[in-house]
């Protein structure tokens, strides 16, 4: 679908999007700038503000403060029909009493679309979706997997520059929801379209996002591409949301190097991380690292001179399938959790005496 199909780019913009629910902020000042054929995700916890944001985007909900831009032009008062997006939404809604060709068609004769197109636009979106053979099914004759098909067949169908996702994927089961996810962002690829998703799965964002926008009480905590919110959070929210952390909380005695060097009262010990601008010396800070980004070996190993390290006990072994999690507590009672490779560690045991160590490249100083 080129942009003449489409009917424009499909750029949006955010500009201080605002919704209040009585004296409850709802979304707080929302910016961010979308551009055309990104797929943007807004992430975060229940009563974060994404859906609403969604919504407002959608016209289903109003907008109290702010501009949405699409292509330069502002729409927050256009009601939905005349804004032409394609929407997801999380129950499908799909029309029971209808067939999956006449479900995807409804949009087309909505629009007063030429019945002579109809059936070209609709097995084109049912070729898309892979479905043409279902055409003449009703829904309660199809799987979770197939109603989402229809679903996005539906969004597709009148070639709209943007679709919104409002959660699709919520009601199927992992491995259904993995290959779904593959599929969408292959017709969204393909198409070179624009979609706005929501969703509260961190893997999801990470797997399929350009870009992602994580929320916290209707306010954007941090925006930027899923390597970098992952690798560099903003704040502890974003640590703790967006996969597992280990947080420990200390004070920046000096910057040097390029490095902050962090005091942990409760190891009475220095440690290192990149210094990335956080909080400066004499600050409270808490150190960040990744499970996955510290390693295990004995007590009497000699550690690297650029690693920082501390011995503990293991205290608890959980088996993930390709991924042993192994909660590590220090003499001075700090918690860290390390996550290694299945058979990396076969013979380590709860109760064992354990080296940890990372390096300064994979910490980062945030704020208390």
């Amino acid at each position: 679908m080129n942009q003449t199909e489409s009917g424009g780019a499909g750029a949006l913009e955010l500009v201080g999007l605002t919704k209040h629910y009585g004296p409850d902020v709802a979304v707080d000042r929302f910016n961010a700038k979308i551009a055309a054929g990104e797929f943007f995700s807004m992430l975060g916890p229940s009563g974060s503000g994404k859906t609403t944001t969604l919504m407002m985007i959608a016209g289903f909900a109003g907008v109290d403060e702010g501009q949405l831009l699409v292509d330069g032009k502002d729409v927050a008062k256009l009601p939905p029909q005349k804004r032409g997006f394609g929407m997801v939404f999380q129950n499908y809604a799909i029309f029971p009493h209808m067939t999956v060709f006449e479900n995807v068609a409804f949009p087309l004769r909505a629009r007063g679309v030429a019945r002579s197109m109809i059936a070209d636009r609709v097995k084109w979106a049912l070729d898309m979706v892979q479905l043409t053979r279902y055409a003449e099914r009703y829904s309660r004759q199809l799987s979770g997997g197939q109603l989402q098909r229809v679903a996005i067949a539906r969004a597709i169908v009148f070639h709209p520059k943007v679709v919104l996702m409002d959660e699709p994927l919520g009601a199927l089961d992992r491995n259904l929801r993995y290959a779904m996810q593959t599929e969408i962002k292959e017709i969204q690829q393909r198409l070179e379209m624009t979609v706005v998703y929501v969703t509260h799965d961190q893997e999801e964002a990470l797997n399929m996002s350009d870009r992602i926008a994580i929320l916290s009480n209707g306010r954007l905590q941090q925006l930027g591409n899923p390597i970098d919110v992952y690798q560099n959070p903003a704040n502890s929210f974003t640590a703790r949301f967006l996969g597992e952390a280990n947080l420990l909380r200390g004070k920046v005695l000096r910057i040097e190097d390029g490095e902050s060097v962090v005091w942990l009262s409760e190891e009475g010990a220095e440690f290192r991380a990149l210094f990335n601008r956080g909080p400066g010396v004499g600050e409270a800070c808490e150190l960040f690292v990744r499970p996955e980004k510290i390693a295990l070996s004995p007590c009497d190993a000699t550690p690297g001179l650029d690693l920082n390290t501390m011995v503990g006990r293991i205290e608890r072994v959980a088996f993930l399938g390709n991924t042993v999690r192994y909660t590590v507590v220090t003499p001075g009672r700090l918690s860290l959790t390390v996550d290694a490779q299945n058979g990396a560690n076969d013979r380590l045991c709860r109760g064992d005496n354990i080296r940890v160590s990372w390096s300064a490249t994979d910490s980062a100083v945030l704020g208390a």
